[in-house]
Order: C-alpha cells, then sequence, then structure tokens
C-alpha cells in the first residue's frame, strides 16, 4: 500500500545542517507581516522585527522554516514507507518549543523523525519531529523543537490507529486581546523567499487545477502572523517571552483578505483564534486550536 505504517513509525529521517544571518531573521518576519502598518517604519516596537541593529529579536516561528530557509525547489515528500505525492498533501498542524531566546544567526544541525501515522478512513496523518541542536555536528545545546503533522487525501483505510486530537477550548468570555492582520496582495510572492516554491503559492494554473481559485497564502505565514499578532498584543511584542506555539490549520487565506486575531489569557498559556474577517468568507476558520506558552 502507499503508506506502511511499520516502515514509516520511527523511521530516522536524518540531520541537516544549516546557518541563518540576520538578514534572514528580517525576510522571515516581513513575510509575516511586521512593519506592513502605517507607521511601522518609525515604530521602536516594530523595529525590533525588522531593523538589524542591537534591538533585532526573532520570532520563534522562525525556527520552523530555518532548516529550509534557502530552498529554492518545492518541498521534498520522500519519507521512508510513504509513496506519496505533493498534490495529496495539506499541512495539519505546526507546533515549536524553544530552550530560549533564539540568536539572530547561526549554525544549528535538526534531526527529524517520523513518530506516528493515523489512520482516519479516508485520509492519513503523519507527525514528524525535529529537534534543533547548536553547532554543525548537532553536539551543542538543544534551540527548539518542532512538531508537525501532514493530512494525506486518499491514504488512510488500513485499520490503524485513529489517534487522538484533543480541541482546545476557547474562553467562553470576551478576548484580552483582538486585532486584525490585512494579508497584503504580494503575501504570498514575499513569503516563498523563506523557503517554500510550492507552487500552490503562486501559480494561479496549479492553484486551479489543485480545487483553489486562486493561490493561497502558505499555512506557516498565516501561522506565523497569528503568533506576532498575540505576542505584540499580550506579551508587549517580547519574542524572548514566547516559550512555544501550537496551532491547527483549519481554513485558506487568500492574499488580499483579512485575518482577525483574538487572545485569551489563562493561567499558564494563552489561548487564540484566527478567522477571516469581512467579505464573502467573513468568520471562515484559518487557525485553530491555537496555543502560545510564554517561556
Amino acid at each position: 500500500m502507499p503508506i506502511d505504517p511499520s516502515v514509516a513509525i520511527g523511521a530516522d529521517l536524518g540531520s541537516r545542517t544549516f546557518s541563518w544571518t540576520e538578514s534572514d531573521v528580517l525576510l522571515y518576519h516581513l513575510g509575516i507581516g511586521a512593519g506592513a502598518r502605517p507607521g511601522d517604519n518609525l515604530s521602536p516596537a516594530t523595529l525590533r522585527y525588522t531593523l538589524d541593529d542591537a534591538a533585532l529579536q526573532v520570532l520563534p516561528s522562525f525556527g520552523v522554516v530555518a532548516p529550509t530557509f534557502h530552498e529554492t525547489d518545492p518541498p521534498p515528500l520522500d519519507l521512508p514507507g510513504c509513496d506519496i505525492n505533493l498534490a495529496q498533501v495539506v499541512h495539519g498542524s505546526q507546533s515549536i518549543s524553544t530552550s530560549g531566546p533564539l540568536p539572530t544567526s547561526g549554525t544549528a544541525t535538526v534531526r527529524t523523525t517520523i513518530t506516528d501515522i493515523w489512520d482516519k478512513g479516508k485520509a492519513a496523518v503523519i507527525w514528524q519531529e525535529g529537534v534543533a541542536t547548536a553547532g554543525s555536528e548537532g553536539a551543542g545545546e538543544e534551540l527548539w523543537r518542532v512538531r508537525s503533522s501532514i493530512f494525506v487525501k486518499g491514504e488512510g483505510g488500513w485499520g490503524g490507529d485513529r489517534g487522538s486530537a484533543a480541541a482546545v477550548v476557547v474562553p467562553e468570555r470576551e478576548p484580552d486581546h483582538v486585532s486584525s492582520y490585512a494579508v497584503t496582495p504580494q503575501q504570498a510572492l514575499l513569503y516563498r523567499l523563506c523557503g517554500d516554491r510550492n507552487p500552490l503559492h503562486a501559480d494561479p494554473g496549479f492553484a486551479k487545477a489543485a480545487g483553489f481559485p486562486a493561490p493561497i497564502l502558505h499555512g506557516l505565514c498565516s501561522y506565523g502572523i497569528v503568533l506576532r499578532e498575540l505576542a505584540d498584543g499580550l506579551l508587549g511584542g517580547d519574542a524572548a517571552r514566547v516559550g512555544g506555539f501550537a496551532g491547527r490549520f483549519a481554513g485558506v487565506v487568500f492574499p488580499g483578505e483579512t485575518i482577525r486575531v483574538a487572545g485569551w489569557r489563562e493561567e499558564d498559556a494563552i489561548i487564540g483564534s484566527a478567522t477571516i474577517e469581512g467579505g464573502e468568507r467573513d468568520g471562515a476558520p484559518v487557525l485553530a486550536d491555537c496555543v502560545l506558552s510564554p517561556s
């Protein structure tokens, strides 16, 4: 069968050594909308994302894309025991946890493993976990951990474990923070320079063949936008106060739409939600099960 869990689960996907610079950090922050609002070019708070001086900080979601930041080919799907193609796949969920503030430049090694495969009947969910450690040999201190899932359409039904995923409950009260971010028409074209050249986000013909009327925004771009909005609104814009962030991709965003972000302070976390604001798709989900863990 196209997916063989006995081969895939536990498979070591190897290690990758990568480096990043302050320019990469600046481009990433611009890609997730930092500096896009009027006056941001003069705002000391926003310039912590967009100016390479001593105050430059790194939003932890950068760690998700840092290993592949300089890739120019569409993302490969060469997974042991998994015979699937890119057109079958959507990003299901993403999380990152950090051991401390991410450095503005450096070298690290990430080792990735397939940890689980769930059988959802008409689809499969493949989970991967990566651990990034400092240095070219991976012998340094742990910097961050990422965990992600991909949803593979048409590849379930072998009678495997369906898995468990408890939904994050949004508090039944007014949010402590609400903001709106207007996605620019060129947002996906800018964000794709952060290492994700999937044509679904740039090529109208490819998007139409995949069932969309136009290219859609990268899910990880929405992920970064939501984290930035929550950090700015509830953590004073201090990226060092973000210890982790998790979210489930619940819907698509088209460049030109507006994302509404809401956040609730809880005892040990910030619960977030993101939906489309305005237009024919007003209220459509973007990111669900959002949990920001303060450091």
